[in-house]
């Protein structure tokens, strides 16, 4: 089991130290078979192989007349009609060939198709080809997909790309992780719901319908727990209902070092062992991990960008073990547009830019942690690894999209 750090009073602990106590405290989750037409974003908990091979039949890729290449170009006399969907009748001899559908099964003693615009209308039912020479156009049997292939593994996210995959196979009830079921709660005297009009010393809530918006992209079952003034006992109460109806709670401000922040103090009288308390990164230095049972918290700054940045580094590397997920998101390797610089390099950055028409990396103005809208035109987030205080045009960084 991860360490149990020493409460506020310790330091923060390096990212990689808080990534790698997330990942081992995760378990997966329960299997479950679901109706294929219900599976769309689960996460596949079983290789998928196909039960037989396709195309299943030699087939005409084209609509023309199956023949023999050797007999080429007739004329023919036509024997048949062969639509898709019904066997051939015929064994073609030399000098025949069967008008042919696309898709439809190649008659025995065929090994050519000649397109139907190359075809040229004899007297007597016989046809011969117009053309100077022709492809196949036949789709081999097996040549698509080989009995026992694997089609989708384990520990992918079912996509519209992949649901068709499962049905060729006849997987009419894949099984896959159950989804996880994540509570988002907001803390926070000065905070109102996006509805209201704030007056005075308050904001809206960003907070709630960003996680929870992250929480149903990544395929889990949101609830809203609302918005929690600054009470112990409150979020106490709060905590306690939300730690019994889901997987994972989200609770957003109250984690820091103020007179209110009370967060830290209730996880504990809730009963949650908490695993770190502080990260070395930012944004997103105050955050809280702990655990009850099967259930698992995230305290996260209340500041709007802390908390995407938090979810998308630490959160969703949870909701990967929990349901077996394997992908993650693959970035790409560009160029900076132009220097970064900061004037402190002991924590891990996270900078959100855009990837401009000619393909660089372009840090968006972004002025701290508060600045929710500066997310909305980054195309994803670049890293400035501890001790490293300015990263130079042309540098060549990651970009992990969001």
């Amino acid at each position: 089991m991860p360490r149990t750090l020493p409460g506020r009073k310790g330091g923060p602990i390096p990212f990689e130290e808080a990534l790698d106590i997330v990942r081992r405290s995760a378990a997966p989750l329960e299997a479950e078979k679901v109706p294929l037409a219900l599976a769309l974003g689960r996460v596949l908990r079983q290789d998928v192989v196909s039960d037989m091979a396709m195309p299943p039949f030699d087939k005409s890729a084209m609509d023309g007349f199956a023949c023999r290449r050797s007999d080429l170009p007739g004329p023919f006399e036509v024997v048949e009609t062969i639509p898709a969907g019904r066997p051939p009748t015929r064994t073609l001899a030399q000098g025949q060939a069967a008008k042919i559908m696309t898709g439809a099964m190649l008659p025995e003693g065929a090994d050519c198709v000649f397109v139907v615009e190359e075809a040229e209308a004899l007297p007597d039912r016989r046809v011969r080809h117009s053309g100077r020479k022709t492809a196949d156009n036949i789709c081999r049997k097996g040549s698509d997909v080989s009995p026992g292939q694997l089609l989708v593994a384990a520990g992918a996210r079912i996509t519209p790309k992949a649901v068709s995959s499962l049905a060729l196979a006849g997987c009419v009830e894949p099984l896959v992780s159950r989804k996880p079921v994540v509570g988002v709660l907001a803390t926070g005297d000065e905070i109102v719901a996006p509805s209201e009009r704030p007056g005075g010393a308050q904001i809206r809530d960003t907070n709630s319908i960003q996680t929870l918006c992250q929480a149903a992209q990544c395929g889990c079952d949101t609830r809203s727990y609302g918005i929690v003034r600054d009470d112990a006992a409150a979020i106490s109460a709060a905590l306690a209902r939300g730690a019994a109806e889901c997987d994972v709670l989200i609770v957003t401000g109250g984690v820091s070092m103020g007179d209110f922040d009370l967060v830290p103090g209730a996880l504990r009288e809730a009963g949650f062992e908490l695993l770190f308390e502080k990260v070395a990164a930012q944004p997103g230095k105050p955050t809280v991990f702990g655990r009850r049972g099967a259930s698992f918290v995230f305290g996260m700054p209340g500041n709007p960008v802390s908390c995407f940045i938090v979810f998308e580094f630490l959160v969703k590397e949870l909701l990967a073990r929990m349901t077996g997920l394997s992908e993650r998101p693959a970035g790409a390797r560009l160029p900076l547009a132009a220097a970064v610089r900061r004037s402190r390099a002991d924590r891990l950055a996270r900078i959100p830019v855009r990837v401009t028409p000619a393909g660089l990396a372009e840090a968006v103005p972004y002025h701290g942690s508060a600045h929710v809208t500066s997310l909305a035109g980054a195309d994803g987030v670049i890293s400035m690894p501890v001790g490293v205080a300015s990263l130079e045009e042309g540098d060549l960084v990651d970009v992990r999209p969001i």
